[in-house]
This record gives C-alpha cells, structure tokens and sequence, in this order.
C-alpha cells in the first residue's frame, strides 16, 4: 500500500457544472456566508451534522479551511468545497471520511446552500468525488451514512449509484437525547 499522504491528488478538479477543490486559507468568511445562509436546514438532523449546532464565526469557518487543508493534503480526512463554474458561487461541501487503507475504503459525506438545493449539483459533485475516490484514490468502497429521515440526502445517493444496504437503527443520538437511524448505503469498486 502506498503511504496515503504519498497519494498524488489534485486539489481541485471539475465536473459538468463544478469545480470542486480543497479548502484554501482565506475562504473562511466565504464558507461562513454559506453555512450561516444554510443553518436551518443543516440543524434539521442534528444527530449527523452536530458541527451546525456550534454558533459558527468567521474564525472557526477559516479554522476548518486551514485545517482542512492539512487533512486534505495527509489524505486522513479530505474536506471539498463545490463551486459553480458559471460565477464561482459556493454551493456546498463534500468531503471523504473515516478512511481505512487497509482494504481501502472510505466515508462520503456532503451539504448543500440552501439557495442552490434542488439543482441536482450535489448529486454531481457526490458522482465526481466518488470517481476521484475510486479511480485516484483506489477505494474499493465507499459508504455515506444519511439520516433515515432526511430524505434529500438519502435520494442523493441513489441519485449517485450507490445501493442502501440496509438501516443501523438508533444510530445516532440528537442533543436532546433523541434516538436516530442511518440508512447505510455503499458503492463497490
């Protein structure tokens, strides 16, 4: 097995509508605009996305671009912002996750700008990642773990070729002591 920090990635690359790339210093306030514009909907399922639950500032919005960056560039955790070609807009994040290189697999995970949801770029920045996981990368699996009720993200993985392979009942946990289910959905090399 290669060293995974060793791995020659591209920091950014494109799909159809998108450029997708790593974080870069200096696009904190950028990535706070987004999430500060998005907070409603991401504090909807609070059990998988517990980071919208945190007030967010500029300063910790440009923390993560840095630290990303850094996660990025080892390959233990690859953070991605998605931007349209036509204007270079936000419109969301997706990252790769909870790597094991052993077999190798990994963990896909995504949100969405409020003002860019039903578009279907989500659903094309997760096919464009998922390539880039498989065919750069050498992942043999790719899991993503929605939130049985957030039906828009589990209808992205579908959307995105990846089958459910069942349901991890109570799961997850919400601030309040709710008990959540994940739908466990998988592509296979």
């Amino acid at each position: 097995m290669t060293i995974p920090s060793l791995r020659d990635v591209p920091d950014s690359f494109d799909s159809a509508r998108l450029t997708i790339r790593c974080p870069r210093a200096g696009e904190g306030p950028l990535l706070h605009d987004a999430v500060v514009a998005s907070l409603d909907a991401l504090r909807e399922f609070p059990a998988s996305l517990p980071w919208a639950l945190a007030e967010p500032s500029v300063e910790t919005s440009e923390q993560f671009c840095r630290e990303g960056r850094a996660h990025y560039l080892m390959r233990s955790m690859m953070p991605m912002l998605l931007f349209l070609k036509d204007g270079g807009a936000l419109v969301g994040a997706g990252s790769l996750h909870a790597f094991d290189w052993a077999v190798p697999k990994c963990e896909i995970g995504y949100w969405a700008h409020s003002a860019f949801t039903g578009r279907g770029l989500v659903t094309e920045a997760v096919q464009a990642i998922t390539e880039l996981a498989f065919d750069t990368l050498g992942m043999r699996r790719i899991e993503a773990l929605p939130d049985a009720g957030n039906t828009a993200s589990w209808r992205v993985c579908e959307r995105a070729g990846y089958a459910l392979e069942g349901t991890r009942r109570n799961d997850r946990i919400t601030p309040d002591g709710s008990l959540r289910d994940s739908r466990v959905y998988a592509r296979i090399r």
